[in-house]
């Protein structure tokens, strides 16, 4: 099973490459509906610490999802061609620990409102 899922090294460095260009694409076209200038870095000097916040926090977001997409994506193929997934399931124990201390506490574990 370890040689087959080091297999997969090569799909996610290609993965990660395209994640990056699609990811830097797709910030850009949300930006250039939010500002026409390009997004204020944050050592220029350009634009409000909210502007340069926002513009940041915006292009790591866009940049994670696209990343996810695309690393699924790639990891969905692998799985087609291969046969197993390319990385093992999480047991149980592996779950975030706030989650299985509000669920210990009689809470769902699900944080920001009621399920």
């Amino acid at each position: 099973m370890f040689l087959l899922r080091l297999l997969y090294k090569p799909f996610a460095i290609v993965s990660g490459l395209i994640a990056a260009r699609v990811g830097r694409s797709v910030f850009r076209g949300v930006w250039s509906k939010i500002d026409d200038q390009p997004p204020p870095l944050p050592g220029t000097g350009e634009g409000s610490v909210g502007k340069v916040a926002g513009a940041q926090a915006l292009q790591a977001g866009v940049m994670a999802g696209v990343a996810a997409v695309v690393d699924r994506g790639f990891a969905v193929v692998f799985h087609h061609l291969i046969g197993i997934w390319p990385k093992p399931a999480p047991k149980p124990d592996d779950e975030e620990p706030g989650r299985r201390q509000a669920v210990a506490a009689g809470g769902s574990g699900h944080v920001g409102g009621k399920r």
